[in-house]
């Protein structure tokens, strides 16, 4: 894995950290979209209508989710286990467009996702009591942000 690879999986992973799904949802649409080729790959099935459907459908209900005033935190074991799945799945998805070992890219992506949870957790509660506003206030530029980082992530491939 070069440095490139390296960094596209830690944003991939830090970026599902912020938001479970975000991260597989941008892949499944990029590689939807032929941005990146992952036909070769064990993740080729990313790619499939059906599960860009599945993965934006899963990433709206969390939008909305996260929003409501009972969801538990990110931090919580559901929430959790949830971001290390994702983490995984992107990371390895990442890695393997680039022939790479998907193994070390799911463990980078699901490590990074774990970081990007416990680290956006803690940006986001000390945001809202700085600024004094309602959560809902910082969580929708959060949503952006996760967006944002994993179209970066799939950038760093498409480009290169």
């Amino acid at each position: 894995m070069n440095i490139h690879l390296i960094l596209a999986v830690v944003l991939i992973g830090l970026a599902t950290g912020l938001r479970s799904f975000t991260g597989v949802m941008v892949i499944a649409w990029s590689a939807c979209l032929g941005c990146i080729d992952m036909s070769a790959t064990p993740f080729a099935f990313m790619a499939s209508p059906i599960a860009v459907g599945i993965v934006t459908l899963l990433a709206i209900g969390e939008y909305v989710a996260d929003k409501l005033p009972n969801t538990p935190a990110r931090t919580a074991a559901l929430g959790m286990g949830a971001r290390f799945v994702c983490g995984a799945l992107a990371g390895a998805c990442i890695a393997s467009t680039q022939g790479s070992p998907y193994i070390l890219g799911a463990v980078i992506g699901a490590v990074a996702a774990i970081a990007g949870a416990f680290s956006g957790y803690q940006l986001r509660t000390r945001i809202v009591k700085a600024l004094g506003v309602k959560d809902i206030f910082v969580a929708i530029p959060e949503d952006l942000v996760a967006i944002g980082i994993s179209l970066i992530a799939v950038c760093c491939l498409a480009h290169r």
